[in-house]
């Protein structure tokens, strides 16, 4: 039984990191997170009254309520999640995600370091913090025969892939300084249930079951590897567990889709499992529009996952088809979820929780 410490554990990730690590395992989790606009507890309601499961509403841009958890846990693991991610948010307001990704990133690595030098040799070789980040920091391919590999230069385009990219700089530079024994994995882009709302397959799901336009970016041309966010989730719990220290390893959905597709994929399986459209639609795809693109839109990822496969046997189960049957039926079936979101009242029933 180890003792693992997420942060951002009610987020999208790490809630599905949380409700894995509880399902499939007999290891106790401990979740910080402040419940920013993207953190939500209802998302941890399947493992709430779990013996094993404890939350604390913590920033962790807040060096002693951190290091205080972490005492009083005395976590074995640490996976870092907790970010904030959303592309557009950072073009519209920089500065939360320098805090949060890279300021939050530094106080976390201190608070580990401080504990882990605490330590006794044996309990030393047994820890490892575990930062969780994305292929963004890569930036852009160019052809449609590269892929991201774990040497790939960094070339980030966006304030929130810059920040994610200085705090991966930052892990490793505890690595290499103090010895600190770390991990660092790049996802390509997770979908799948408890996704929220402002992101591009629950947007244009929850849009579409409303007779809402369904925005698309430019040409819609823009090229991401889709990885279902419950691989991921047992991707990252096999690399903390059988990892090596001081390694990188990408993980990736081998599912390459323009958004255009995407999106076209969805309005096809909401004919299916949503046949009763909102008045005055005929068929999803008359819903699409198109509109200005992002500045900087990066326009392909692809992640070479290999060496995770190669190393510690991964790969994910779902394939597109099925992984986006899965997510269109679960938002369909679970409309409470997404509906207290749109209209805020999920902020308070969280924080009565959280209390």
């Amino acid at each position: 039984m180890r003792r693992i410490l997420v942060t951002g554990g009610a987020g999208f990730i790490g809630s599905a990191l949380v409700r894995h690590i509880l399902s499939s395992t007999e290891d106790q989790v401990l979740v910080l997170d402040k419940l920013s606009y993207a953190g939500n507890l209802a998302s941890l309601a399947l493992v709430a009254d779990n013996p094993r499961f404890a939350f604390i509403k913590v920033d962790i841009c807040d060096r002693a309520a951190v290091d205080e958890a972490i005492a009083a846990f005395q976590p074995q693991l640490i996976m870092h999640l907790a970010a904030e991610s959303h592309v557009d948010r950072s073009i519209d307001g920089p500065l939360a995600f320098v805090e949060t990704n890279i300021v939050g990133t530094c106080m976390m690595l201190e608070a580990a370091r401080h504990y882990w030098s605490s330590l006794s040799e044996k309990e030393k070789s047994a820890f490892l913090f575990h930062h969780i980040s994305t292929d963004e920091v890569f930036g852009d391919l160019e052809n449609d025969t590269d892929f991201f590999t774990e040497t790939t230069p960094y070339a980030p385009s966006s304030p929130y892939s810059a920040t994610k990219a200085s705090s991966d700089h930052l892990v490793r530079a505890w690595h290499r300084t103090y010895g600190l024994p770390v991990i660092v994995t790049n996802c390509s882009n997770n979908y799948g249930p408890y996704h929220f709302p402002e992101k591009l397959i629950p947007l244009m799901i929850i849009n579409a079951l409303a007779g809402k336009p369904l925005p698309v970016y430019g040409d819609g041309g823009q090229i991401r590897d889709w990885l279902y966010v419950e691989d991921h989730a047992r991707a990252l719990y096999q690399v903390v567990t059988q990892g090596k220290a001081g390694e990188t390893y990408n993980i990736g959905g081998h599912n390459e889709r323009c958004n255009r597709e995407v999106v076209e994929t969805l309005c096809a399986l909401l004919e299916e499992l949503a046949p009763e459209k909102p008045a005055g639609v005929n068929h999803y795809r008359d819903l699409i529009i198109r509109v200005a693109d992002r500045p900087g839109h990066d326009r392909r990822y692809a992640i070479d996952a290999g060496k995770i496969e190669r190393e510690l046997g991964w790969r994910p189960d779902e394939t597109f088809e099925s992984g986006m049957r899965k997510t269109v039926s679960w938002f369909i079936n679970n409309p409470v979820w997404w509906q207290s979101i749109l209209d805020g009242s999920y902020r308070g029933e969280r924080l009565g929780l959280a209390l």
